[in-house]
């Protein structure tokens, strides 16, 4: 039975930006990760390598854990990110919902809605862009 704690370490981990070391500490060698509808990524060298790309891409990332809930060797997280670089600025809302087993994540599915992927400008919206928004 998995125990509260784990889960709390890993969110930390996560929450504090540490995520390559997350995925080496809590992931199992053959992980099996489904991102929303897309293919599923499975081992951890390919967790690493998407996790990598992530981090390339974007200047700053951050993640926030609002929701944790634990059912024995089940875990749902509701996650908020937000993702920087010069060009854009990206949220995400997301649910994780992991199987583990022997304290590590062998099955993870995030769920959200795609249409939050598509990048906000990296400028402050001002009011005449709104309002011109608006009128459209």
């Amino acid at each position: 039975m998995l125990e509260r704690h784990v889960v709390d370490t890993f969110v930390t981990l996560v929450e504090s930006g540490r995520f390559i070391e997350a995925l080496q500490r809590y992931y199992h060698p053959s992980a099996v990760v489904w991102e929303n509808q897309q293919k599923s990524r499975i081992g951890l060298d390919a967790l690493i390598e998407n996790e990598q790309l992530v981090l390339n891409t974007f200047t700053a990332v951050s993640a926030r854990a609002r929701l944790v809930m634990v059912n024995g060797d089940h875990v749902a997280i509701q996650w908020h990110f937000e993702f920087a670089n010069d060009a854009a600025h990206m949220s995400l809302d997301e649910m994780a919902v992991q199987q583990w087993a022997d304290g590590k994540i062998i099955h993870e599915r995030f769920y959200y809605d795609p249409a939050q992927l598509r990048p906000e400008s990296a400028q402050p919206v001002t009011h005449a862009a709104a309002a011109e928004a608006a009128s459209s």
